[in-house]
């Protein structure tokens, strides 16, 4: 019990410690060097004060208060040259002192020095030497601290100056360790910048590598790994093009060649009636059969090299997707299908290839009105995305089946498709860098969603 508490603690430990850990790659760079840094200041700072202002404190009241005590000393020896010996103490020492008769009452609470420990140092010192009652003023003068101690009934007021006990200016090295901290945090960012910038082109260019734009080879900039790293998607992003443009070419080549021979059978088909070598009407269907599987064979070899190809050779351009869905529904309402558009009031642009769009708007709403009587579009704007709906009122696709028929040449259901109709629409959107997806439409057939960044 305790150990599976221990291993969930430690996990929660673990996931709180990623929420807060920055997620860029620049933000976590500056915290490798933000934390070594926090540690070996406050490192610095510690061992600052805690070991050499105290030892300098000391070694500083040490020396006051034996010079204090090397006077009275002397005054006790040759009371008679007490104004003369403490003239020359003062002369050299900078330390003013004077007995005053009569007033060996003191008030024992001291005022504190916020500034250091040297109240602490100080009181020790007195107290070590002279083992008498004391009181010391750190706010009588900025320029200097009041000590009086007692005496044989008599009070010894004594004036020092403050920088006989001040360790130097604290705040100047505490200026320094920030205002070096600070320097080499600047130019560290400035460096991991620099990194960061390159590790951004290269991601931006495969991204777009990814999504069907070609922006052509980068420069190799950064660190040496990151130029490795370049010149590797250099090499990769050639290559694929090349093998892209290779198979384009030879499936080019094999549909030329497969259609100029089904062209000529079905001229040669057409050619027979007029010919007279079909007279009797039982083999006209036969005939109108073949024609027709011609035909498809059409098609489907379009279809193959659609497939192939793709649609990049398009450039995309700014187009009102409003007017676009509306062609689009008008050829769809030609072909017999009954089709409402609800979008939104105004233009809704975005930079797309509109070939390529209007093939998906068509293959979708096809198959709508294959499955379906009714078929409705829609059209948002969502932030930076355009989002556009079709619905119908078919039968629908099963949810375990909404990712299958994204596949290629996935041929069941009830289309009776060759299987590449929905995966070329997917390779188009991605192409675009959106999304396409499949749900329940409230009409109770399929619902397509399609996003397209402006």
């Amino acid at each position: 019990m305790v150990g599976r508490n221990t291993r969930e603690w430690g996990r929660h430990s673990e996931r709180m410690a990623r929420r807060m850990l920055p997620r860029s790659y620049f933000g976590r760079s500056i915290l490798i060097v933000i934390i070594p840094l926090l540690v070996a200041q406050g490192v610095a700072l510690g061992l600052f004060y805690g070991n050499y202002v105290p030892t300098v404190s000391r070694r500083l009241s040490d020396s006051v208060v034996g010079e204090m005590a090397l006077a009275l000393d002397r005054v006790d020896q040759h009371p008679e040259e007490a104004e003369m010996i403490f003239a020359q103490v003062k002369a050299r020492t900078q330390i003013d002192m004077i007995v005053l008769p009569g007033a060996a009452t003191l008030d024992l609470q001291s005022s504190e020095n916020v500034l250091g420990p040297m109240d602490e140092a100080l009181a020790r010192a007195i107290r070590q030497v002279f083992d008498r009652p004391f009181r010391i003023d750190w706010n009588a003068d900025r320029q200097s601290v009041r000590v009086q101690i007692g005496r044989d009934g008599n009070r010894v007021d004594v004036v020092v100056p403050r920088k006989r006990l001040d360790v130097g200016p604290i705040w100047l090295f505490v200026v320094w360790v920030v205002g070096s901290s600070l320097l080499l945090l600047l130019l560290a960012g400035l460096f991991v910048r620099n990194q960061v910038q390159a590790i951004r082109r290269l991601a931006r260019a495969a991204e777009a590598f990814g999504v069907g734009r070609d922006l052509g080879p980068i420069e190799p900039q950064g660190a040496q790994e990151i130029r490795k790293a370049a010149v590797a998607f250099n090499r990769m992003q050639a290559r694929v093009n090349r093998f892209v443009a290779q198979r384009t070419a030879v499936l080019a080549g094999v549909s030329h060649d497969l259609r100029t021979p089904l062209t000529r059978l079905r001229l040669t088909l057409a050619m027979l009636p007029m010919k007279g070598l079909i007279e009797a009407a039982s083999l006209r269907p036969d005939v109108e059969d073949m024609v027709a599987d011609i035909e498809e064979m059409e098609r489907l070899i379009g279809s193959y090299l659609s497939f192939a190809r793709g649609e990049g050779a398009e450039t995309p351009i700014l187009t009102d997707l409003r007017t676009l869905i509306d062609d689009v529904a008008q050829s769809v309402t030609r072909a017999g299908g009954i089709v409402m558009v609800l979008p939104e009031p105004g233009m809704c642009e975005a930079t797309i290839r509109p070939d390529a769009v209007r093939r998906v708007l068509i293959n979708v709403a096809d198959n709508a009105r294959r499955h379906g009587g009714r078929i409705s579009f829609g059209l948002r704007t969502e932030g930076r995305q355009v989002v556009v709906i079709v619905d119908d009122d078919g039968p629908g696709i099963p949810e375990a089946r909404r990712k299958q028929v994204f596949r290629a040449y996935d041929t069941e259901g009830p289309s009776g498709g060759n299987g590449l109709g929905l995966t070329i629409a997917r390779d188009i959107v991605h192409a675009h860098g959106g999304t396409i997806r499949l749900g329940e439409s409230p009409m109770g057939g399929l619902r397509v969603w399609m996003t397209l960044p402006k």
